[in-house]
């Protein structure tokens, strides 16, 4: 029986709907676990949908014993792939966003400096005539 820390940990634990999506089992496949006593569930409800609750490392035990090791692995490579390029594909787009920003101010700054000094703002004025 897994202790209270187990079930409260954050990603010790799982939805039966998450873990037919991370793990690509069916719920039958996971009732079928929970009947053998070989993963345990809590029952929980949000907005009145039921769901299980699965311990992770039962559900990744059962499932190693019943399809391989070798199947859960390449299931938890594939998740952890999707999770890097979702990441790339974040920071590609905040990368875009810093070179527009970087690229707005270098121009500015260029407009401000090749102006006339007469016509440049106070504050520029000042800084050409403390050299």
């Amino acid at each position: 029986m897994a202790d209270h820390r187990e079930w409260t940990s954050k990603g010790a634990s799982l939805s039966d709907v998450t873990a037919t999506k991370e793990y690509g089992v069916s719920r039958d496949f996971i009732l079928k676990g929970i009947r053998a006593g070989k993963v345990q569930y809590r029952e929980g409800a949000v907005w009145g949908n039921r769901y299980r609750k699965l311990l992770r490392r039962e559900l990744e035990q059962y499932i190693a014993e019943e399809l391989g090791a070798d199947h859960l692995l390449w299931i938890k490579n594939q998740a952890e792939l999707r999770k890097i390029n979702k990441e790339m594909a974040t920071l590609r787009k905040r990368l875009g966003e810093l070179q527009a920003r970087k690229s707005a101010l270098e121009n500015s700054v260029m407009k401000q400096w090749t102006t006339e000094p007469g016509d440049r703002p106070m504050r520029q004025e000042r800084l050409a005539g403390e050299r």
